[in-house]
Order: C-alpha cells, then structure tokens, then sequence
C-alpha cells in the first residue's frame, strides 16, 4: 500500500466548482495523479469547533454553508460514506498528542470539504472524515495536530488541509464576479513569502507568520483558512513542501496548493 502525501488545497469560493478558472482544472486533476487512497481526511476551514472535534457520522450530511450564490450549487450533494471507527482512531491520536479531542455529529461535509474532493474524486466513493479548525489555537496546535495524523498516511490515508493561502473577503474588488481580477501587490508579497518559507523549508518562520510575513494579518484578518496549511505541514512531516498550484481568484484569494511527505 503506497504511502500517501499530506495536502494543503484552497477551496476558494463555491463557485470553484463551476468556475473555469486555473485552480478548478489542477483540483480536476490532482486525483488522478494522486491514485486512490483507502481513505480522505479534511481539515476543513469551515469546520470551526474549540479544540479537535471530528465527525464520526457514517452518512455525513452536505452543508451549503454560504448564501448568495448561484442556485446550482445548493442542488450538489456530496454523498461519500463517513468512517466512524477511522474517526475514533484519529480522537485518540489527537488525545495521545495532549489536544483536547472528541467526536461529533453535529457538522458534516461543509464546501471546504465537498468543493474540493467533488473536482477530485467525484464518484464519493471513498471514505471521508472530516476535522475542525480551532481559530482561537494558532499555527502551533494545528501543526500538533497534523503530527498525530502524520501515521495514516502509511495505510494509505489521504490527509488534505482545504483552506485559502490568502483570505481576506472583505477586500474582494466589486463587482464579485471578476473572477480573473489579479492580485494586488500585498496578497502577492504574502504569497511570495509563504511560498519561499515553504518550498525553503523554514517551519519556523511559518509557525511566525504573522509577525514576520508581509501583510500577514490583512491576508488572514481572522486565521482559520491558513490554519489547514499547518495540519498539512504536520501530517507530512513538516517542511520544505512542494508547490503543486498557484493561481488567483476575486484579486484576494490566493488558490495555492501544496504537497507535503
């Protein structure tokens, strides 16, 4: 069974997966080029909870977490099977690293899980668990996290971070839909640096990043969609990573992509 890398994806808006933009066409891709893992777990921006909470539903409900958009989208349903004994292992794994851990039922597959996953693998035939952020927590309690996770990989687990290397709603040029609008100098000046960070291997300036890297707090003015890149880094045994996609939508949404392990 092939050991499988730990991935960090930028969902972007929901209309990724409708959008024909650079970032839907690598996620289009991505899962072929990976092969088929025995089974997927997201970190999820989306999913936001105090502390590690994971769900163990074995038919995980699709969450249309957003309003506004296209009435297309709040038709797809993204109907893997959950895996609740794999959710139970990673509780443990998580308690075993001192996070405060516990199943839960009250979320599901959010678009930070179903966008992605439905570009990569759209038969949903895989398993899918799904992990919470802690936006309160920082780099270091994600990175933490994605340690203890680091193991299934060996058993052909797929451990994906989904959340956007820059993610600042609030400066989205006007009108919306200009999603080819490129990116400002300080969205590109973050990205750059994170890049070099990355792909240099300097864990510790990452784990800083928000008083070192350039306009760190406008691209991230809350921090949960960056904290899915340290679960990555985590569960891939850290850095250097490699770059597998970069691209921009809507000028402030970096759709970077990364592969750790």
């Amino acid at each position: 069974m092939a050991t499988m890398p730990a991935l960090f994806v930028s969902h972007g808006a929901p209309t990724l997966v409708i959008d024909d933009v650079p970032a839907r066409a690598f996620l289009a891709r991505v899962g072929e080029e990976l092969g088929r893992p025995t089974a997927i777990v997201v970190v999820s921006a989306h999913y936001e909870a105090s502390g590690v909470r994971v769900n163990d539903a074995a038919h995980p409900r699709t969450i249309h977490d957003f309003g506004g958009f296209p009435a297309a989208l709040y038709e797809i349903q993204y109907g893997a099977p959950g895996d609740p004994a794999l959710a139970g292992e990673i509780v443990e794994l998580a308690r075993g690293a001192g996070l405060d851990a516990a199943t839960d039922q009250r979320w599901g597959f959010d678009h930070g899980v179903w966008v992605p996953l439905s570009l990569m693998y759209p038969d949903a035939g895989i398993p899918v668990v799904a992990v919470s952020v802690d936006p309160s927590a920082g780099p270091a309690h994600h990175h933490a996290l994605g340690v203890a996770l680091s193991g299934l990989r060996e058993r052909g687990v797929l451990v994906i971070g989904s959340g956007s290397f820059t993610h600042n709603l609030h400066e989205i040029p006007r009108p919306f839909r200009q999603v080819d609008t490129p990116a400002p100098d300080w969205v590109q000046e973050f990205a750059d640096w994170s890049a070099t960070a990355i792909i240099e291997g300097r864990s510790d300036d990452l784990l800083d990043y928000r008083r070192l890297a350039p306009h760190g707090a406008r691209n991230h003015p809350t921090e949960e969609h960056f904290m899915p890149l340290f679960a990555a880094m985590g569960a891939g045994g850290g850095v250097p990573g490699r770059r597998l996609h970069d691209s921009t939508t809507f000028a402030v949404l970096r759709m970077d992509a990364y592969a750790f392990g």
